[in-house]
């Protein structure tokens, strides 16, 4: 598994689904992008049609997860949870990337 969601963020992911009214079936993705002020940033996103050559499918505490293979190497070992960000009041997700050597103060991009 290129990515791991703990129990809490699987059921964030789970209630979003309902709350926005989005596709039963649809999966949530990781990516990697370029940009942010550390050089790279994470992309979060539901997508309904999921190509197996494309992405890495696993099924995680009842949510499909896809990574695209493009972001798979950076993505490596990295969990995802939901929680309060102790630096700050910030509630959300909370992505520990073992491959970042360096991120920004806000977690939301990184540099390999």
């Amino acid at each position: 598994m290129v990515v791991t969601l703990t129990e809490k963020a699987a059921e964030e992911i789970k209630k979003s689904i309902v709350e926005w009214n989005v596709d039963p079936n649809t999966a949530f993705r990781i990516a990697i992008t370029g940009g942010g002020c550390s050089g790279f940033g994470y992309q979060l996103n539901f997508i309904t049609e999921v190509d197996e050559e494309k992405y890495i499918v696993s099924e995680q505490h009842g949510v499909k997860v896809v990574v695209d293979r493009k972001s798979a190497n950076h993505l490596e070992g990295t969990s995802i949870d939901w929680g309060r960000d102790e630096n700050s009041l910030d509630t959300g997700f909370k992505i520990s990337n073992p491959n970042a050597v360096k991120s920004c103060g806000c977690g939301k991009s990184f540099s390999v």
